[in-house]
């Protein structure tokens, strides 16, 4: 998604999962509890992940769910962009229920990130999405609110976590964030390594 072009379902998942459940999932997939993982197989979803992802999936669907009718709709996504400080067109959210295959309840949900878990999105493709759905019009994310954003929601990180993490990002006197410039660092590594196979 990039500038100008209509975010996704995902890119909203993205940036609010990250203080949700998502992001949360894949910093810990390297390390498997004693909760055991079912094999990809079955034709079940939930058997696609283990017990606590699917609680850390649950909660970042309640939180979406602003209505708690256990369907996520148009005015739940207005809600959480409107807390993230994003405008999203009536198109836009249309677009993102769309990517579902039908009412977007908690089966539909996890479905959708059991597909993208599969190899069905680029994790860079992610990565960038996430970022981007802080970033305003011109490319540019305001350093304060996504400093709050990393300490406030879902897996808080520390202020000195943050400290270091803003010490590799480049910020203008304005405190914004070139959002390109950010997801060029991010993602470098994997475009090398991309070339490098070629």
């Amino acid at each position: 998604m990039g500038r100008g072009s209509a975010p996704s379902l995902f890119s909203l998942s993205g940036s609010s999962l990250r203080h949700l459940a998502f992001v949360n999932m894949s910093r810990k997939s390297g390390s498997r509890s004693s909760s055991k993982r079912a094999k990809k197989s079955g034709s079940n979803v939930f058997d696609m992940f283990t017990q606590k992802q699917v609680a850390e999936f649950k909660d970042g669907f309640q939180i979406m769910d602003r209505d708690k009718d256990g369907i996520i709709n148009k005015t739940d996504l207005r809600a959480i962009f409107d807390e993230i400080g994003r405008i999203a067109t009536e198109q836009e959210l249309d677009d993102m229920l769309a990517e579902a295959e039908g009412p977007l309840n908690f089966t539909m949900f996890l479905n959708m990130f059991a597909q993208r878990q599969t190899g069905e999105a680029d994790d860079d493709d992610v990565v960038a999405t996430a970022f981007r759905a802080y970033s305003d019009d011109t490319g540019y994310i305001d350093a304060d609110r996504f400093r709050h954003a990393l300490m406030v929601w879902g897996d808080k990180f520390t202020a000195n976590e943050v400290d270091d993490a803003f010490d590799q990002m480049d910020c203008d006197d304005a405190g914004n964030i070139d959002c390109e410039a950010l997801v060029s660092m991010l993602c470098a590594g994997s475009h090398a390594d991309d070339e490098a196979a070629e």
